[in-house]
């Protein structure tokens, strides 16, 4: 995301919004590095109900959480109910991180 995305585009108008939450041991909130995405257009979150991933999961099919999934969408898009229209969506986050810059190149 950082080297595909943010130092790619520097000029782009991109809002990127992380959610951080516990699934793992190391994931507690003290132990996030939120410096990892250290840019003006991120803004990170900590959901320690996991509320944001059990809403995807519910809204997407997954069921369960999702985590470590990346949501892609365009300068068009709204939230009212759901949001959309949805670009791209996968994950894991680095193991995605090729589509999610595809997809996002052909927005800019």
């Amino acid at each position: 995301m950082r080297s595909n995305i943010l130092q790619k585009y520097p000029s782009s108008d991109v809002r990127v919004y992380v959610v951080w939450f516990n699934m793992l041991p190391a994931d507690s909130r003290d132990l996030v590095d939120r410096k990892v995405l250290n840019d003006h257009r991120v803004v990170n979150y900590y959901d320690p109900n996991r509320v944001v991933g059990t809403w995807f999961a519910e809204h997407t099919g997954g069921g369960g959480i999702v985590w470590d999934a990346y949501f892609l969408y365009g300068a068009d898009a709204t939230w009212t109910d759901q949001p959309g229209p949805l670009v791209s969506s996968g994950g894991t986050v680095i193991g995605s991180s090729g589509d999610l810059a595809a997809a996002f190149g052909k927005l800019v």
